[in-house]
Formats: structure tokens, sequence, C-alpha cells
């Protein structure tokens, strides 16, 4: 006769080594779960900061470059490691100064509140006792505000250095140790300097220049198609002979930062029969993205609004410049060609998607603010927005 145990759960001790060993491990995973998702909030907040960053300096002449010179490093890391997550450059420091902008803003509405309580005591009684006590108030807490914030950001601008609550003695104690002068110019250089903005503007000026020069001349026959219809026709057919190389082209230029390489038709053509269908698709989604922005030269919108039209062009075209990047990196990653049926397929896939990029772009001088003047903009593969786009 066999007498079976049965083990009560309840007995098992709650105490000892391995309920130790157990709540650490929860607590690791816990600590762990909660790291993974402020990386994850912290990362979006640099691409957020970056994307309203470059729409800000989309709508600036000089500032176009620098945009453009962005994607175009993007796509040539993207081509050069094979990985989209490559491409997102500088997402962990944009996300530092989207911080600071963000914690900023939230110190500032107080000091915004009370600016409005103390305009009302100013209208309702101007040499009153309450209306100067809100002056008064108001620029204590202006001061307080600067010196905090100052403190903050020489503590390192992260968000917890501005939640703490007495960065204005940390301040005072450290004037009068010295060197904070230097310290904050140095650091403030620094960061500058690892921005790398000449480096972003000479690659975006020359990348600008590439793709202009083979866009000139069907562009200038284009322009002539409201004049004579066999230029015009003449100038759609090269425009579409020319579009399928331009991304790819400005792709191993961003890759080798070789203005040379736009001439070098040779290596793309070999990197798209090793990968065909990636190819095809890199290049549709490019057009596609392109396409719908047209809509948004219509009509011009008020001047200070004018980066949002730019945060719109970068929602659009930064994801087809990845995918470019992504689709170059596979042709170099295979040496043998695809299956000659592939390749046909697909050529014939991308025939459409070409053709209506090439009608809209003959449509839009009819369609744009900007008349002939809205040929030469061709923000799939130039600037991210026109030049002139403000109302004067």
């Amino acid at each position: 006769m066999s007498i079976a145990i049965v083990k009560d759960e309840a007995s098992i001790p709650t105490t000892g080594p391995v309920a130790a060993a157990a709540s650490a491990r929860k607590r690791a995973s816990i600590r762990k779960m909660i790291g993974s998702v402020l990386s994850a909030a912290e990362w979006l907040l640099g691409l957020a900061s970056i994307l309203l960053a470059m729409a800000v300096l989309s709508s600036i002449p000089i500032g176009q470059f620098l945009a453009l010179g962005y994607l175009l490093e993007a796509s040539g890391r993207v081509a050069r490691t094979g990985r989209l997550r490559d491409g997102f450059i500088g997402v962990r420091m944009a996300a530092r100064w989207g911080a600071i902008a963000v914690a900023g803003f939230l110190l500032w509405l107080p000091l915004y509140g009370m600016s409005i309580m103390a305009e009302s005591a100013r209208i309702i009684d101007p040499t009153g006792p309450i209306a100067r006590w809100w002056e008064f108030a108001l620029a204590a807490l202006a001061a307080a505000f600067a010196l905090h914030v100052s403190a903050a950001l020489l503590r390192g601008g992260r968000f917890r250095d501005f939640i703490r609550p007495f960065n204005i003695i940390w301040l005072a104690r450290r004037v009068f140790r010295g060197g904070i002068y230097s310290e904050s110019r140095d650091r403030f250089w620094a960061a500058i300097v690892s921005v790398r903005l000449p480096y972003y503007f000479w690659l975006g000026l020359r990348g600008f220049l590439g793709a202009f020069l083979w866009l000139l001349i069907p562009l200038l026959l284009l322009a002539q198609g409201h004049r004579s219809t066999a230029l015009g026709v003449l100038g759609g057919v090269l425009l579409a002979l020319v579009v399928p190389f331009i991304p790819f082209l400005q792709v191993r230029f961003a890759r080798d930062n070789r203005f040379r390489a736009f001439r070098e038709l040779r290596p793309v053509r070999s990197a798209f029969r090793a990968a065909p269908i990636a190819f095809a698709v890199a290049l549709a989604i490019h057009l596609l993205c392109s396409i719908p922005l047209y809509l948004l030269k219509i009509e011009l919108i008020p001047r200070d609004l004018i980066f949002l039209e730019g945060l719109v062009f970068l929602l659009f075209i930064f994801p087809a410049h990845l995918i470019d990047g992504w689709a170059y990196a596979r042709g170099l990653r295979h040496s043998t060609p695809r299956h000659w049926l592939a390749r046909w397929l697909a050529r014939l896939a991308v025939v459409p998607v070409v053709v209506a990029y090439v009608l809209v772009v003959f449509s839009s001088p009819h369609l744009g603010w900007h008349g002939i003047a809205s040929l030469y903009e061709q923000h799939a593969f130039l600037l991210p927005v026109p030049f002139v786009t403000w109302k004067s």
C-alpha cells in the first residue's frame, strides 16, 4: 500500500534565499521593462525633435541644404550597413535637445500665466498696489526661471536636471568655485561641433547639384512644352529615363562621399540586377511618396506656418530615402544577378509609377502656385521644399 504525500503550496516558505532570489528577479524584470519603455520614449522624442528641426531648416534657403544633407547621409549609412536603424542619425542627441525644449516649456507655463494676471491687473488699475505687486512677482519669477534653467543646462540638460528643487543654490556654489564660464563655453562648443553642420551642408549642396544636372535638360524641355508639344513630350520621355537612376545615384554618392559617383551608372545597374525587386519597391515608394506633396503647392500657406509644410514633406521623403539605402545595400550584398525574369518583372512594375510621376510633374505648372518654376523644385530628389514659399 503506497501513500501519496501531497505538499500544500501554502506550506512553501515565503522567506529565505529562494524567495529572495525570486523577488530580486522580479524587481530586475520590472526595472528592465521600465528602462525599455523610457528608452523607447527617448528614441521617439529624438525622432520627433529631428523631424521638427529639419522642418524648420527646410523653411530657410540655407537650411534646406542641411536638411537634404541629413537625408542623404541617412540613406548612405543604410547603404553601408544594410540596417534601417542606422539611418536615424543622432536620435539620442536630439532627444536631449527635445527634453530641454519640453522641460523649458513646462517651466515657462507658470511664468506665462503670471504675465496674463499682471497684464489684467495693469489694465484694471495701472497705478494700483495690486498691479505693482503682480509686476514685482512676475519679475522675480522670471529671474528665478532664468537662473533655474541655466543651472539645469549646466548640470547636463537632462530632464531630471530641470526638476531638481535646488538648482539656484547649486548655481551659486558653482559660481563661487570658479571656472564655470570656460567649462560651459567648452561644452557648448563641443555640442555645436558634434552636430557637424558644415559636413551636412556640403553633402546636401553637392547632392543637390548632382541630381539637378541629371534633371536639367529634361526639365528645360518640359518647360517649353507650352510652346512646343514635341519638346514637352521629349522632356517627359527623358525625365522618365533618368528618374529611375537618380535616387540610387544619390545613395551611392552619399555612401562613398564622392561627387563623381553621379556619373557611375554601371555600379547602380549591377546593384539593380542583384536585387531587382528591392530596387523596384524602393523606387515605387520614393515616387509615390512624392506625388501627393504636389497638392501642397496649389496654394501658398502663411509665412509663420511654412515649417508645417516642410514637416509633411519630410514625413513622406525621409522613409523613402531610408528604403533607397536599404535596396542599394541588398544589391551590394548579392554578387550574382537574379534571374532575367525577375529583372524584367521589376522593370515593368515601375513603369506605371514612373509614368504617373512624369505626368504629375508635367501638369505641376498648371496646378502649382509658381507656374513653370514648380518644374524645377523636384522635392523628390532636390530640396525637401522649394526655395520660394513665403507670401510677401
